[in-house]
């Protein structure tokens, strides 16, 4: 059994399926598939056929004081960049219910080289499926064009950008390691703060 990402999980061709599936992430919900094969993951590859079993959808709830937080952001001048490793479209759906201005600017960085990435930084609000390097690469070119950088991070894949950021903020309900590297914690872990 394999669970995971839809796009990662399933290759297969059945067109409802990737409709429904499509359907649920352009709404802003969270996929989840749960695949069955007879094959192994060997090496962590996996070469079988896996039929999906079952689907997932969940919702991320947007915390109370996030809308309010980004009005005052964008009433301030301050450009919002949604730097995500969920489905770009899922991610965006969020940060549109949030007010993020261009929410629907948003791209998928799989595959893309670190180069290429770096190029989009200043093309794009909203970018999914962004591994820990390409996160930086996107801090460091943000910087490059002139920009201060704030980044704030929760978890383990943050850290690299973190330590690129001009100012780095960590959630104390997060993991320990972004904590440590942070320039300040918030203590609550509200992000009004």
């Amino acid at each position: 059994f394999m669970l995971g990402a839809p796009e990662y999980v399933y290759k297969g061709k059945d067109e409802e399926t990737k409709r429904l599936i499509s359907s649920r992430v352009k709404k802003g919900y969270r996929v989840v598939m749960l695949c069955h094969s007879d094959s192994y993951i060997e090496d962590g590859t996996f070469s079988g056929t896996a039929k999906p079993v079952a689907l997932f959808i969940l919702i991320d709830h947007i915390r109370k004081e996030a809308p309010a937080t980004i009005k005052w952001f964008n009433e301030n001048g301050v450009q919002i960049k949604i730097i995500s490793g969920d489905n770009p479209y899922t991610a965006a759906n969020i940060a549109k219910h949030c007010g993020v201005i261009d929410s629907d600017k948003c791209i998928s960085l799989e595959g893309v080289s670190l180069q290429e990435t770096k190029a989009l930084a200043t093309q794009y609000t909203v970018f999914g499926r962004v591994s820990p390097e390409q996160k930086a690469a996107l801090i460091q070119a943000l910087k490059q064009s002139g920009k201060t950088v704030a980044m704030t991070g929760d978890g383990v894949n943050d850290i690299l950008a973190m330590k690129h950021s001009d100012c780095s903020i960590a959630m104390a309900s997060g993991a320990e390691a972004p904590r440590n590297v942070a320039h300040l914690v918030l203590l609550d872990s509200n992000f009004a703060s």
